[in-house]
């Protein structure tokens, strides 16, 4: 039971009445059945103990934690006293799309929470996605088409999770907004990249929808470049950012690499969720099923490529990682406020399949141009070298073979495909993301075309949704301020300065 509100002075003790709890899960032989999300959620009298669990500390590291500056004691508290309109609103503040990150975002803000010191930390990416649900549940989720119009428009590239936080701020600063993606749906990798069972579609639809009412027009299958000229948007619009994502796979260049049976995961994983949603899968079908499968690369994208290989019905998978295996509990090398480095089990692989680490792959092994197994090497790590990184050297005598019919290749991404920056003329950074204004106190997001802007993947390298939302948005304060030479967007960098983050 819940003390009355009024005359009670132990609210920032209620992390000594309540344990943390989060989210269940449906069990792993039911939910490797289907494709669906097996979350099974919380009660709303849970949820409200859970936002009991908040200090209201007098400095709140959590707002350090999140790239979008969530006002989270605030969302917490009113969760713990049921005004879930309220709660919306506060989450809606800082957030366009909570769903999203309440699902995928890996919660750093749970690993800055105060709390987190010496007791688990508040459950707080449970209690964003439970306030997302529960606005949309009770239809308070609404457009919010702007009041005036400014006769300015803005060409968006991309559809991803920065283009679309971008999209909605602009067309509510009443700018005409076009959002142009080369695939079939919106989404990005949200769509065609992320898994279902991580992240059901109707997330991404319902809020397409809302954007199209509040004016937003999209233009699907358009791919800039090539079915329209990247320069033919300088001379239709007032201004172009670009939001493309960094979607060059990283390779693995060694002998058998053209072996029938290696494939990038953005090769595998796109497919199924094609397949989830009763689509035609183009080109060379690849599938798991019956095969031996392994997995290099242990980060999220090689995680849901072990998830979809067991849900397909492998024989086997083996998740191998270059780097070691982290410690369980605790690094000093990052501690608190800072993002733990400490090993982490996904929903995928408690699944199945195992799990190796330290290895480094050195050739791909075939019989008649088909994948039969991978040779690989242990690794050992020493101390950091002259490049600030720790170096690594092969085990003598550590060789070993494993057998497997389908490699994926889950080892991150190097930056955007360059076509449109070439077009355009645009300067690119060393890694070859597209270059803008860093460290600048204004415009941290133009680049080298005083009309084009970049924000995203495409600017900071691979990174989170919760930070390619926080990109879209602070990109949309920016050019609403040039056009308009004022803007009423809210800015999580109200100076116009930003940290690089990387």
């Amino acid at each position: 039971m819940f003390p009355d509100k009024e005359g009670f002075p132990e609210k920032a003790k209620g992390f000594m009445e309540f344990d943390r709890v989060v989210a269940g899960r449906q069990p792993i032989e039911e939910r490797l059945k289907h494709w669906g999300e097996f979350d099974t959620g919380l009660t709303g009298e849970t949820l409200r103990q859970q936002g009991y669990r908040c200090m209201d500390c007098g400095v709140p590291f959590c707002h350090q934690g999140c790239p979008l500056g969530n006002v989270i004691p605030d969302f917490n508290d009113a969760v713990k006293d049921d005004n879930w309109g309220e709660a919306l609103e506060i989450l809606h503040g800082t957030n366009n799309f909570p769903e999203f990150t309440g699902r995928v975002c890996p919660a750093p803000c749970e690993s800055s929470c105060v709390l987190n010191i010496n007791e688990p930390a508040v459950t707080i990416k449970s209690i964003e996605r439970a306030i997302a649900d529960r606005g949309w549940l009770d239809e308070a989720i609404e457009p919010r088409p702007a009041s005036r119009k400014t006769g300015k428009s803005v060409a968006i590239v991309g559809s991803g999770p920065a283009g679309l936080a971008a999209a909605q701020q602009l067309a509510r600063a009443g700018h005409k907004v076009v959002l142009y993606e080369r695939a079939d749906e919106p989404g990005g990798l949200l769509m065609y990249g992320i898994p279902d069972f991580k992240m059901e579609k109707d997330a991404i639809h319902r809020r397409v929808e809302q954007m199209k009412a509040e004016g937003v027009e999209f233009r699907l299958s358009c791919e800039i470049g090539k079915d329209v000229p990247a320069g033919q948007l300088l001379e239709e619009y007032d201004s172009v950012l670009l939001t493309v994502g960094s979607t060059k796979s990283r390779d693995l260049d060694i002998p058998g690499r053209d072996l029938d049976g290696v494939h990038f995961a953005m090769e595998f994983l796109p497919q199924q969720n094609r397949r989830v949603a009763g689509k035609e899968v183009p080109g060379q079908e690849i599938l798991a099923t019956g095969k031996k499968v392994v997995v290099l690369g242990g980060g999220d994208t090689g995680s849901d490529c072990h998830g979809t290989s067991l849900r397909q019905g492998a024989v086997s998978v083996d998740s191998l990682e270059l780097l070691p295996k982290p410690p369980e509990d605790h690094n000093e090398s990052t501690p608190w406020p800072n993002w733990p480095l400490i090993l982490r089990t996904s929903s995928s692989h408690e699944e199945g399949g195992q799990r190796d680490w330290s290895v480094l792959t050195k050739r791909f092994l075939g019989d008649n141009g088909k994948l039969s197994g991978i040779e690989a090497i242990r690794l050992e790590w020493g101390p950091a070298g002259p490049n600030g990184r720790p170096e690594m050297r092969e085990v003598k005598g550590s060789e070993f073979v494993l057998e497997a019919e389908l490699c994926l290749l889950a080892l991150g991404f190097l930056h955007p495909e360059p076509c449109i920056a070439n077009e355009l003329g645009l300067t690119l950074d060393p890694r070859g993301n597209i270059q803008a204004a860093y460290g600048t106190r204004t415009n941290p997001y133009k680049t080298s075309h005083d009309k084009v802007w970049v924000a995203g993947d495409a600017r900071r390298g691979q990174s989170l949704v919760v930070w390619a939302i926080h990109e879209g948005r602070e990109a949309a304060h920016a050019i609403d301020t040039e056009l308009m030479g004022r803007t009423d967007l809210p800015s999580i960098n109200s100076h116009g300065y930003e940290q690089v983050t990387t």
